[in-house]
């Protein structure tokens, strides 16, 4: 927070950013601001003029209200609460659904014209099923446990605990698995999944040292603190259309519960009929337990040559499980950059050929693929490239780094698989020009 006294200003919101918040501008220095929309003028607090390009602010009332404003879906999330209190995850809460994908659609666009210099043609789609508010679709969710002892997530930009009474995010088995009144000594995380087999598991975690809350809300990462210990393996069964995936209980899975169902049929209709060679060195990369692999299978035929290439040696496993039937599928425990690194550095001239009709499916993390894996396969030479995205920057600038490796943008998808918060999914096509 800011090392100056928070100040109480009123400010114009003009646009939306990347992240959840909104832009406004006071003093001639930019702002950004959540809880709000563009359109509207709110009271908001100073809380960090630290950065030199952009200083902070929270929301604490709504003096002129834009026509999309409405109810928050989550009272917790309101801007009614003080902004310590506010229930983080929904920051689109109070915003029109379709109003919430006008918003993504604009910051996907404005990054791709940005840092890539295109301007495609896309929708921001809803998934089959979605709820008219766009709530009840979480399978998975976080909560953390505060030293007194309260469970909920944590408050926006902070890792103070808020207590619930609901998830409305969350689908309702899920959100009846959250009504707990006994943990075990020591825990300060609980991870909620739901399956669509309809097995819904409670896994706890526990600092080495116990109490404290220390793991990061939101992401896979962590920071400061003892490391939590990871349960043990325990894996569920997740369905797709008629096909069954083994995947850990504890492990990456899609959240929504259209998700695996929507990326798997968008990233098959991503791969031109034409291009595709199924005896090529065709790749799966970031491919967990082998889910987008699969689609590719299933659309191509049992012969399909694939390599789905993960990190998790666990999820290796699974995907070696799910992909079984396909006679050229096999999965490869290793890094991506590694993988790619050996390849180049070792395979003949005949096994670095078949790359030259090969389609790669890429589905990154968050920050993307970056300069080096794009510069790699860029080497290798790939005839197109399906990329899933889950940030819409980190895809704008891997869109730039492709084109500079001879790669053209001609397929883009966008799905709305976070409803009521700034997230979205994309499925982005290329094929190789030089």
């Amino acid at each position: 927070m800011s090392t100056t006294t928070a100040r109480t200003v009123e400010l114009d919101i003009t646009n939306v950013a990347h992240g959840g918040v909104f832009v406004a501008r006071h003093e001639g220095r930019v702002v950004l601001v959540p809880d709000t929309l563009p359109g509207e003028r709110v009271r908001a607090r100073i809380v960090d003029e630290n950065e030199k390009r952009f200083w902070r602010a929270e929301t604490l009332e709504v003096l002129t209200p834009s026509e999309h404003r409405r109810p928050h879906v989550w009272a917790e999330a309101s801007v009614d609460r003080e902004p310590s209190e506010r229930a983080g995850g929904a920051e689109f809460g109070h915003i029109e659904l379709a109003h919430q994908r006008t918003l993504k659609h604009q910051v996907l666009a404005e990054g791709l014209e940005r840092f890539a210099g295109v301007a495609p043609e896309f929708t921001v789609a809803a998934v089959d099923g979605e709820t008219p508010d766009g709530t009840r679709w979480r399978t998975r969710v976080s909560l953390h446990v505060d030293q007194h002892g309260n469970i909920g997530p944590y408050a926006s930009r902070s890792h103070h605990v808020v207590p619930v009474d609901d998830l409305p995010l969350a689908i309702e088995a899920v959100a009846e698995a959250a009504k707990l009144e006994e943990l075990p000594h020591g825990t300060t995380s609980i991870d909620i999944v739901a399956s669509s087999t309809g097995t819904v598991r409670v896994l706890t975690r526990a600092d080495e040292a116990g109490g404290g809350d220390r793991r990061r809300g939101g992401g896979r990462g962590r920071r400061g603190g003892p490391k939590p210990v990871r349960p043990a393996a325990d894996p569920i069964r997740e369905l797709v259309g008629e096909r069954e995936f083994i995947v850990d209980a504890n492990g990456f899975w899609q959240v929504h519960r259209q998700a695996a169902t929507t990326l798997q049929q968008a990233v098959s209709a991503a791969i031109d009929d034409a291009r595709f060679d199924p005896r090529a060195a065709n790749l799966d990369l970031y491919g967990g337990v082998g889910l987008l692999a699969a689609g590719v299978g299933d659309r191509f035929g049992a012969t399909t040559r694939i390599t789905t290439v993960e990190s998790d040696e666990r999820a290796t496993e699974y995907a070696g499980e799910n992909l079984s039937e396909w006679v050229g599928a096999q999965a490869v425990t290793a890094k991506v950059d590694a993988f790619l690194r050996s390849e180049i550095a070792t395979g003949s001239r005949i096994e670095r050929s078949r790359y030259a009709t090969a389609t790669v499916v890429l589905d990154p993390p968050r920050s993307g693929a970056g300069a080096e894996i794009v510069a790699m396969l860029g080497e290798l030479r790939p005839a197109s490239i399906v990329y899933v995205a889950c940030d819409p920057i980190a895809l704008s600038r891997d869109v730039a780094l492709l084109a500079e490796q001879g790669y053209e943008l001609d397929h883009l998808a966008a799905y709305d698989l976070f409803p009521n918060t700034h997230h979205l999914e994309a499925v982005a096509g290329f094929s190789r020009t030089a």
